[in-house]
């Protein structure tokens, strides 16, 4: 049975047996090619995967009416959420099989305004994957003139799962 595209019920997404027995970049694989659902927040704030390499991810949306703050424009959580996915997606193409990984600390620099409903792209690059830890860099990016919006960076605690 094919997974829905967007997970709509918790029984939707990978269970943990599921995630620890593929590595971080197979886990990611299968998520880009439907062989796993995609979570849910990529549906709520319009974003969805668009590519897998090791040690690199890209997520590629728009933001929406919905994301807009009271003064009109994008909210700086949008940006935020786009960077952590992208960035600790590609700390997670690094994640042995058995392991798993949460985020540390994340910091987030918006350098223009997003229009709403203007597709980009956020890209992730890891920059260190160790036994413990991964560091990540990332931009949203204009889809189509690639005019830079945010920049961030991560780090990441990399778990043995014992």
């Amino acid at each position: 049975m094919t997974p829905p595209f967007f997970a709509s019920t918790t029984s939707d997404l990978p269970s943990q047996a599921e995630m620890l027995g593929m590595s971080g970049l197979e886990f990611m694989s299968a998520m880009l090619r439907g062989a796993l659902a995609h979570p849910p927040i990529g549906e709520t704030l319009n974003y969805r995967l668009d590519a897998v390499e090791n040690g690199r991810v890209v997520f590629r949306g728009a933001p929406q009416f919905g994301a807009m703050n009271p003064m009109g424009t994008v909210h700086g959580g949008w940006y935020g959420t786009l960077l952590d996915s992208c960035m600790a997606c590609a700390v997670m193409t690094k994640v042995p099989k058995g392991s798993y990984y949460t985020t540390l600390e994340y910091k987030v620099n918006i350098t223009r305004g997003i229009p709403v409903d203007r597709e980009i792209l956020a890209e992730g690059t890891v920059s260190h994957a160790g036994r413990s830890t991964g560091v990540a860099e990332g931009t949203i990016r204009d889809a189509e003139t690639g005019k830079l919006y945010a920049t961030g960076s991560t780090t990441c605690l990399i778990m043995a799962n014992d």
